[in-house]
């Protein structure tokens, strides 16, 4: 039986073509912003929890890893690798969950950038981070 996945919030619409991990790990949702901040949502699905019932902080940290490289790819219309990733957990979130993510570049110079990010379920802050970014050009 496929997973069902409701309605996405508003704005939001299916991603395509983020590579086979995230395929594998979404689906994700995306909004299309006019500023500088990315927006992303995945729904929480079972196959998303540990084994007491909560989103996997592993999952959190992939979907936040890819938000932030997304901003720094959109602030610098290059190709953006994690060099280093902080995560910070506040609160928890569950099957069934929409988890949005927002995130924005802060910074960049010829080969690094930096961008900060939060994760939000049911209006509550959920994960903060920051990241470090290599900036390269896309071969092949």
């Amino acid at each position: 039986m496929a997973d069902e996945i409701p309605e996405p919030p508003p704005g939001f619409v299916r991603s395509q073509g983020r590579g086979l991990f995230s395929t594998h790990n979404g689906p994700y949702f995306h909004r299309v912003t006019d500023g500088e901040t990315v927006e992303q949502a995945f729904y929480a699905l079972p196959r998303h929890t540990n084994g007491i019932g909560l989103v996997h902080g592993g999952m959190l940290s992939a979907f936040t890893d890819g938000l932030l490289a997304m901003a720094v790819g959109r602030g610098t219309q290059k190709v953006a690798v994690t060099i280093h990733l902080s995560i910070d957990f506040l609160h928890m979130a569950r099957q069934g969950d929409w988890i949005i993510g927002e995130a924005r570049m802060i910074r960049a110079t010829k080969d690094v950038a930096f961008a900060d990010g939060r994760l939000h379920a049911r209006g509550v802050e959920i994960v903060r981070a920051s990241g470090v970014f290599k900036v390269m050009s896309r071969h092949g």
